[in-house]
């Protein structure tokens, strides 16, 4: 049975018009991509294939960087993330009086947790301001421990005490209340009256 040639054509259109042989649009990404794929795999047929043109030792070398850099930014970008207790350390140089301020706005609301870390923040500028830590962004209560003990080893104990309290707070989630606050203020007294 012969068929003619139109009607031959019109089936096979209707056949490809069905949506499981429609091609999707790329994005531009993926037209970006598949570009830089083309270029890569130029320069990588120059290289291998003996002669090293100009410009694809440059489109290599501009890949190898961009690649790095996308690296060195993640891993960056990892960096900085902030924990579930506040800010890392980005509002460590605020002034003793901001953190005070803090704390008791903190224990006016009831949440002695940020209040006892706002505290022992404020002991800290306190002691920097002063002189005897250096107050610096990422440093452990561990380094401030052992800081103090080499530059007022008298108030040492006191501050190894301050420290096991915000530790206990904020990193062991032990309870934390009105007594706990007043005994950080307590031992902060007593470590800057150390300190003068």
């Amino acid at each position: 049975m012969a068929r003619d040639p139109d009607s031959i054509r019109r089936a096979a259109h209707d056949i490809l018009a069905e949506p499981q042989f429609r091609t999707q649009p790329q994005s531009a990404l993926e037209r970006a991509r598949h570009w830089v794929g083309q270029q890569v795999a130029r320069a990588l047929d120059d290289v291998l294939g003996g002669h090293l043109t100009v410009l694809g030792a440059i489109v290599l070398v501009a890949f190898v960087v961009a690649l790095v850099a996308l690296v060195v930014w993640a891993i960056r970008g990892r960096q900085g993330a902030v924990s579930a207790y506040g800010p890392p350390v980005s509002d460590v140089r605020r002034p003793p009086a901001d953190w005070l301020a803090e704390a008791a706005a903190c224990e006016a609301r009831g949440d002695w947790r940020a209040a006892l870390r706002a505290r022992y923040r404020a002991l800290v500028a306190e002691l920097a301001r002063r002189g005897v830590v250096d107050e610096i962004p990422g440093r452990t209560t561990g380094e401030y421990r052992a800081e103090l003990t080499a530059t007022v080893p008298r108030s040492a104990a006191t501050f190894s005490g301050a420290t096991d309290l915000f530790e206990l707070a904020v990193y062991g989630h032990g309870e934390v209340g009105p007594g706990e606050a007043a005994e950080l203020q307590s031992l902060a007294d007593e470590v800057l009256a150390g300190a003068r």
